[in-house]
């Protein structure tokens, strides 16, 4: 952290205010806090003040330097510990930011070493030979042993295995691989060996475009500021020249120096931004505060402002609407059967138990959630693509993949679970037979369990922003329509890798809107940095997802979502409220100052008002009641929507017709 030079000023120049204000505090001498609050001043301030003299060199003028100028003016007259408080605050920001950018960009280059640096090339006569996997070229043939992962893109041309590629697809479970089937860089091979045809370059892998459309969408998404900051060029110049007429002017006309300075200086003062800065930034950072106490980190009050601007909502799957480990949901013994649902889950667990495949692991704790007693298996197998074989208690238990263990079977128990697991299948389930002494006993139906939340979030999301939210996964069409009918989203658009949601997400944003994208892995980041907001669900989010977001889901409540929204909207409204009561105030004392007389200690008094009361009406945002006010908000738009005879809105462009790919 403290390697950054804006981090280093910034603490320098926040301990060194501290020191001084504690000294003037305790009636200390001014010759014993003057020089520390002038290194408060020169630590947090020399860098603001250079960018701004390059900006005027440039012909522009901004808040920073103005924020400068008028921090020296309030030294220059008196008003010491105010203009050291203003330099503290922008230092602060700055330090902020570089260090959200610098956590960003590290993560991004992190990435890349989900590949392998080195991967087994095949050589004439099955030699091989160690190398970089920058050294590979298009057809190379690889060799992935057992729990390696993955060197290069290319295609399977020998050997069964099932590789892991959550990073890339989002699938919560591991992808059966055989000779023609596709595998990806840094995914994870399970227990078989594949060989593989290379058919990218390393810069050109599905990693390495993750990593480079998450440093485009970075580069290249719109600067985004506070809103008051859209005007500051224009205030600045306009404080500048008055400040300078209001000096120059007397003096043409014969006024005294004295008096002239005098005058102009309290200008600066009741016209500076300080209330106009608190404005803002009081509110929105209490509104984060108070979401960081609820479970949602937001990281900045850019992010925060952002946050209620929101009108469309595009979501991830596995993960995000799930919670991305496989659950067993049924259990179908067959007709002519000796095994009841008990038993015939006994013995399925008790073979897949010494497995560590995901879906033995549903299988497993399924048995143990229920109370039962494993018993020992013996000769175990386990075959990649087709599942476990055990002795259990004397009987031969097979348990796996339907397609390969009915393949060569005839018979009604064949044909009953062979409808069985296509029934299951077209629900979007995944099928898992069970085979008892050659004969299928019963079908298991395993699948990702939705967050309790995720209906009720989707119906309050829909309410807040005006249109139904969108479905973005890389799981099957099956498993994303299934999940689509159970929380009430229209549109699904399934099967997509990172790119394809990237331009789902700017599609959207071509058409006008300001999309809120939710999601939690390596293959959700580019939509994340990409999109006007993204949200990442913290406990099970990768690394890079969690950078890349601009707020996470620290405890992975989906609720919080529309509460957050509409806490950034009651945030605004302070805003708005505080923008008011800053420009009366400053209205009422530059005309004092101008057509009047306004006396110093008069004009300080105003303006250290008007700032005080921004602040205190800033920071009701921290009290409980504010998050209970964003949830009922919530809720109410939730029941809204869901009274008789309201129709929820369907996004723009879309039926309401079945999902679709």
């Amino acid at each position: 952290m403290f390697a950054l030079s804006e981090v280093r000023w910034a603490s320098m120049s926040l301990a060194a205010f501290a020191l001084a204000l504690a000294l003037q505090l305790s009636g200390a001498s001014a010759w014993a806090w003057g020089p520390v609050y002038a290194a408060c001043y020169l630590a947090g301030g020399w860098e603001p003040a250079l960018e701004g003299l390059k900006a005027l060199r440039g012909k522009s003028l901004d808040v920073d330097l103005l924020m400068i100028v008028a921090a020296i003016g309030a030294a220059s007259i008196g008003q010491v510990m105010d203009g050291g408080l203003l330099i503290v605050i922008f230092a602060t920001s700055g330090a902020l930011e570089a260090l959200a950018t610098a956590r960003t960009a590290d993560s991004v280059r992190g990435l890349l070493d989900l590949a392998p640096p080195t991967a087994t090339r095949l050589l004439p006569g099955r030699r091989e030979e160690v190398v970089d996997t920058t050294d590979l070229r298009i057809g190379d043939v690889v060799l992935i042993r057992p729990g390696e992962r993955v060197g290069a893109d290319g295609r399977v041309l020998e050997g069964a295995s099932e590789v892991d590629q959550a990073t890339i697809t989002g699938e919560p479970l591991p992808v059966a691989k055989l000779a023609g089937d596709e595998v990806f860089a840094g995914t994870l091979n399970g227990t078989g060996a594949l060989r593989v045809q290379v058919e990218r370059e390393a810069a050109d892998t599905v990693i390495a475009r993750i990593v480079a459309m998450v440093e485009e969408a970075s580069a290249t998404k719109a600067p985004t500021q506070l809103f008051i900051e859209k005007i500051e060029q224009r205030y600045s110049v306009g404080v500048v020249v008055a400040t300078l007429a209001i000096f120059v002017l007397p003096l043409a006309f014969g006024a005294d120096l004295t008096g002239s300075l005098l005058r102009a200086m309290t200008f600066m003062i009741v016209a500076s931004p300080c209330a106009v800065v608190l404005a803002t930034m009081p509110p929105l950072l209490s509104a984060m505060a108070n979401a960081g106490r609820h479970g949602v980190l937001v990281k900045s009050a850019v992010v925060m402002e952002r946050l209620g601007q929101a009108d469309a909502v595009a979501l991830d799957k596995t993960g995000t609407l799930t919670e991305g480990t496989p659950r067993l949901t049924d259990i179908h013994p067959l007709v002519g059967s000796d095994l009841d649902e008990v038993a015939l889950l006994a013995l399925a667990a008790a073979a897949e138990h010494p497995s560590e495949h995901p879906l033995a692991r549903a299988v497993v704790d399924a048995a143990r959630e229920r109370g039962l007693s494993l018993a020992a298996a013996e000769d175990f197998t386990s075959t990649p693509g087709q599942g476990v074989t055990a002795t259990v208690q004397g009987r031969k238990v097979a348990v796996g993949s339907p397609a390969r263990l009915l393949d060569t079977g005839a018979g009604p128990r064949v044909a009953a679970a062979q409808a069985a697991a296509a029934d299951l299948e077209g629900k979007g389930h995944t099928a898992v037979l069970v085979s008892v002494d050659g004969q299928p006993a019963g079908v298991l139906a395993i699948a990702d369990r939705l967050r309790p939340d995720a209906a009720a979030t989707i119906t309050s999301l829909t309410a807040l922003t005006g249109s139904a939210p969108v479905l973005l996964t890389g799981d099957n069409p099956r498993a994303a329509a299934r999940l689509a009918d159970q929380v009430g989203i229209i549109d699904v658009r399934a099967g997509l890798l990172p790119q394809d949601k990237v331009a789902a997400v700017r599609e959207m944003e071509q058409a006008g809107r300001r999309v809120l994208v939710v999601g939690d892995g390596v293959n959700d980041a580019p939509a994340l940095a990409a999109a006007h907001t993204g949200i990442a669900m913290g406990r099970a989010g990768s690394d890079l997802a969690l950078e890349t977001a601009d707020a996470v889901i620290v405890r992975d409540e989906l609720a919080t979502i529309p509460a957050a929204i509409s806490l950034s909207r009651q945030a605004r409204r302070l805003v708005v409220q505080n923008l008011a009561i800053a420009a009366t105030f400053i209205t009422v004392l530059v005309i004092w100052d101008l057509v009047g007389h306004l006396p110093l200690p008069l004009g300080v008094a105003g303006h250290e008002g008007s700032t005080v009361i921004v602040g205190l009406n800033g920071l009701r945002l921290l009290r409980e009641a504010a998050w209970r006010r964003a949830t009922q908000g919530a809720a109410r738009d939730h029941t809204a929507r869901l009274a008789p005879g309201h129709r929820l809105p369907v996004a723009a462009g879309r039926r309401p017709s079945r999902p679709h790919r």
